[in-house]
Order: structure tokens, then sequence, then C-alpha cells
């Protein structure tokens, strides 16, 4: 039996490179991952640009105390560009995110001058007051988004502003599902008696879908050797990871342990963890494998700590864990030395800090505990029972 961090870098370390790069639409790119560095192609913003509504002047009309009158000689919408210099002893009239006028270093706000007809009466300011600067956002030439970067709305949004209308991302990694065992029906059908539902296939295609990956949905594959063998030898052809749940357990009919045996390699099948420990990690050939627990939790949080580095290291993403905090037990929990103990948790902000329970019983098959909650509590192998009041680390569901 090995450790969760033991097992996830076994896991890791045969991930040697991530999936093939394509160039998609900037507009279907939301999600995806950045196969390359971006870079500025010019300075945003390309030209100095007023930050406010009001008059553009010069720095050398501008009193120092009291006030003066300046002639308004032109106005500037945005997108307007203002032709010649501006004179002494004038102004502007300009927009929001209009190009300063040459010869002008700073803008009055429309709120504090008087215009009367075509004259402007201003007070004391201070020289580049609401002027926005060539390359103050971006500098031409330097790395925008860095490659590995998941694109969210604002990189979307960044990329758009530099012109690009295609962007260079790594393919989505196909992974294969599939549940095992006569005692699972596929939802919609009538149940034997003895039979569940198929909870863990559907939970799984949303958290594949969530990293980044392509489900390919192989469905249920009864408890036959043979019939289990040809389905996991043509996942193997279809995809980059193949899941299976159920089936790795020490039962009789827990087959996939041994077929993968037969057929690719396994790396270890047993993790010092609860829940969970019962999970096999291997390849059938060039295909990473992954044979998840039964239990609705033991699989989505064999999932979310094993699966889901190994999709993102695919998808060619830098950051492939979530970030670790620390938060007050709001409640005593139990816990056995020797293993990492995960508990479904509700984390929130109160008297200043954050503090977390549990979502109350524990049984790793309690899917609603996965529902109610928003982290897990992680408990590492040398730490026993917890107190209430004393520190834990949590981690969110979500990166």
């Amino acid at each position: 039996m090995i450790s969760v961090r033991d097992g996830q870098n076994r896991i890791l370390a045969q991930i040697d490179h991530s999936t093939a790069p394509e160039i998609v639409p900037l507009a279907d790119a939301l999600g995806r991952v950045l196969a390359e560095d971006a870079r500025a192609p010019f300075d945003v913003p390309p030209t100095d640009n007023s930050a406010v509504d009001g008059y553009a002047v010069a720095a050398a009309d501008i009193p120092p105390s009291g006030t003066r009158e300046l002639i308004v000689s032109a106005d500037l919408p945005a997108g307007a560009v203002f032709a010649g210099a501006l004179a002494a002893g004038h102004a502007v009239r300009i927009m929001t995110g209009a190009p300063m006028p040459a010869g002008a270093d700073t803008v009055f706000p429309q709120e504090v001058v008087e215009r009367q007809g075509d004259r402007v009466r201003i007070g004391s300011l201070e020289r580049g007051t609401n002027v926005r600067y060539r390359g103050e956002d971006v500098v031409a030439g330097t790395v925008v988004i860095s490659g590995g970067s998941v694109l969210r709305p604002q990189e979307l949004g960044l990329l758009a502003s530099l012109g690009h209308t295609q962007v260079f991302v790594g393919q989505r990694p196909r992974v294969a599902l599939l549940s095992t065992g006569d005692e699972v029906a596929e939802p919609g059908t009538p149940r034997k008696p003895g039979q569940i539902y198929d909870a863990n296939r559907f939970t799984l295609r949303g958290l594949v879908e969530q990293c980044g990956g392509r489900v390919i949905d192989l469905g249920i594959v009864p408890d036959q050797r043979e019939v289990l063998r040809s389905q996991l030898l043509e996942a193997s052809r279809l995809a980059d990871i193949v899941i299976t749940s159920g089936g790795v357990s020490v039962g009789v009919y827990d087959l996939v342990k041994a077929v993968l045996g037969e057929i690719g390699g396994i790396d270890f099948w047993q993790v010092a963890m609860q829940p969970g420990r019962p999970l096999a990690g291997g390849r059938i050939g060039a295909t990473h494998f992954f044979g998840l627990p039964g239990n609705p939790v033991a699989s989505t949080l064999t999932f979310l700590l094993f699966v889901r580095p190994a999709l993102f290291k695919l998808c060619g993403r830098q950051r492939l864990f979530p970030e670790p905090w620390q938060a007050r037990a709001m409640e005593p929990l139990r816990k056995k030395t020797g293993r990492r103990e995960f508990k479904r948790g509700v984390l929130r902000f109160a008297d200043g800090g954050w503090e977390v329970r549990t979502t109350g019983p524990q049984g790793s098959g309690i899917l609603s505990s996965m529902v109610a909650g928003n982290c897990l509590i992680v408990l590492e192998e040398d730490r026993g029972d917890v107190a209430v009041g004393e520190s834990v680390t949590v981690e969110p569901f979500t990166l």
C-alpha cells in the first residue's frame, strides 16, 4: 500500500508529454489551455488617451492657483484623432478613450470646469492627471498570457484586445468511461432486485468535462471476464485515459484488477487513504488506466486526487493541484493515524477567519455529502483526532 503523494507522483511521472496542439476560434477557446506564450503585437493602449470625459489641455496653460479661461477649439469623440497640435490657450473637448491631441498632456473632468459657449474655465490640476499612457497596460513584445494557462473570460478579452481571432491550445484529452458490475443499472431503465442506478459514470463524465477532457462513454460492462477484456482493449484504442468505476476491490466478482494484469500493467492498486483505498493505477499499452472504487464518494474523491492532475498535465496546464488553505475545525474529528483521511466539509469565512465543519455523516456511499460540501478536509497521515478550534487543511472542490 502506498501513500497518496507517492501515488500521485507515480502517475504524473508516467505522463511525459501533453496532447498535441490545435488552432481554435477565440470564441470557442473558453476553458482551453494555451499551448504557447501569447505576446502583445503592439502597445495597449496604442496611444496616450483620456481616462475621463472632459477637456484636454497643455500643462503650460494650467494656472498654479485660481482659474483661467481657455478657448474650446474642437470636440473629440472616442475613435477620432485630433488633426494638428493644440494651440496655446486652447482646450479640446474629449471623450473617454479618445487619443490625446498633440500638445495636450492633462484632462480636466467635465464635472470640475465651467463651460460658457466656446470658452471653458479651469482651475489648478497636476500635470498628467486623467491620462492613460501608451503601453501602460501592455508593452509590445511582452508575454501577456503564459503557455499552460487556462483561458478564462478575461484572458479571451485580453487576446481579443490584441486582435487575435484564433488561439493555439492543447487538444482535449480523450477519456473513455466504463462502469462495471451486474449490480449497476442504466438510469431510465427498470432496476432488477438488488440493482442500483449508475451514478458514478455521470459524476465522472461531469468531472472529466470540467477538467477539459472529452468523454467517450462506453456504458456499463457486466461481470463477464471476456466482455470486460474486450471493452478495456477497445477503450485503450480510443482514448488517452481509460476510467472504470467498481471492480477493483478483493471480491470474487471484482474483475477489473485481474483483467488489467493480463492486458496491461498495474503500477499500484491500494492507497493508504480513507475513503478510496482500493484504487488501481496502470496502463493498457500507451493508454493511462484508472480503476476507481465503486462507492460514489470514493470514486469522486479518487478522481479529484489522482485523475484530475493527470488530465491537467495532459492538457498542458501549469497548475495541477488546488491551493490548500488552513481553517478552524468547528467540530471534533475522529482520525486514525497511518493513513490520509478526507472528509467532505463546508468552508466559510466568519469572525475574521476561515472555519470548516463536516457535511454530516461521512460514509463513502453518501453522494449527497459531495453536494452539500464545498471542500475537502484533509487530515494528514501522522495526525490523530482533531479537537474543536484546531487548524486543519482544506482544499476547495474546484481549482
